[in-house]
């Protein structure tokens, strides 16, 4: 968890994009295989939020489209804030077996970042797919870069915002 929060740092000291920060790894030996950070405005395009970078990148790596298939690795991805709802169906169809998450949805919204809705069960219906989540990891640490980033007068770009 403290690798995604200091690329999250990273991104944000650097002027690169948003505080969010994500990785997947596999879980049984904990090997790195790829990283993500939140590169919305750089990149001009909203889908391009931590999780999103680095399970794409993570499908790239390993040449296949789904990360759970046969003969894959057990893997999880590691995200220095719950997922959005875009995220939250990205990891659906990724195939991650696990999910571990720093900050809370909240404490983005407190910042002013639009999460959008998701199921109030988000944690369980992840897990009758046999996604285990894991929640509040150094999450005071994740909430750290959101404030930082808000003091810095980072952007908080969200395409709708509630009238």
């Amino acid at each position: 968890m403290r690798f995604v929060i200091q690329l999250a740092l990273t991104n944000v000291t650097a002027k690169t994009g948003g505080p969010f920060g994500a990785a997947v790894f596999e879980t049984k030996t904990g090997r790195l295989i790829s990283v993500g950070v939140n590169i919305v405005e750089p990149s001009n395009c909203s889908l391009a939020h931590a999780e999103m970078v680095a399970l794409a990148n993570a499908h790239h790596a390993l040449r296949h489209f789904d990360l759970g298939a046969d003969g894959m690795p057990t893997l999880e991805l590691v995200t220095s804030c719950e997922p959005c709802a875009m995220c939250y169906g990205a990891i659906m169809w990724s195939g991650v077996r696990k999910v571990m998450c720093g900050a809370r949805g909240v404490d983005a919204l407190a910042i002013g970042f639009d999460e959008a809705p998701k199921p109030k069960n988000w944690v369980m219906e992840l897990k009758k797919r046999r996604i285990t989540v894991t929640s509040d990891l150094c999450r005071d640490e994740a909430i750290t870069i959101f404030q930082r980033y808000h003091r810095s007068g980072g952007r908080i770009y969200n395409a709708r915002r509630e009238a």
